[in-house]
């Protein structure tokens, strides 16, 4: 991993479709409006843009906190644009500080931390853990 520095900043967007309701993806029950797992996820994806080109072949950068408020509801058709910015580094830990908007007003904000890892090691520890499921 190349040196990251704070104020290091990435963004990424979405237009809310069908799949993106907490009505379909959570709950038939709530309105058809942005589901806040969705807002997180483009938050997440803002994060890795931020970074992206700071990791070296074979790094991967995984979520391990959010942080986060929903503080404003989304309708189908808008654009959600999440922007994050690097706020500290501690070695291999990354923390960000996040927000969301849509095309009227901020809908989301907190902090998210990602953690760089060697994808190699990752997959070998997953494929133990795979086998030790299924009792090899």
């Amino acid at each position: 991993m190349q040196a990251i520095l704070p104020g290091t900043k990435g963004k990424s967007t979405l237009v809310v479709a069908s799949e993106h309701l907490a009505n379909r993806f959570k709950d038939a029950t709530l309105p058809p409006v942005l589901a806040t797992p969705i807002m997180i996820l483009v938050m997440e994806n803002a994060a890795l843009d931020a970074i992206r080109g700071y990791l070296d072949p074979g790094e991967g950068a995984l979520g391990t906190l959010v942080d986060v408020r929903h503080i404003a509801a989304t309708p189908i058709g808008q654009r959600v644009t999440a922007e994050a910015e690097v706020t500290h580094v501690d070695g291999r830990r990354i923390v960000f500080a996040v927000t969301a908007h849509d095309e009227f007003e901020e809908i989301g904000t907190g902090t998210h931390e990602r953690t760089v890892v060697d994808l190699r090691r990752l997959t070998q520890r997953l494929e133990a853990k795979t086998r030790r499921q299924q009792g090899r």
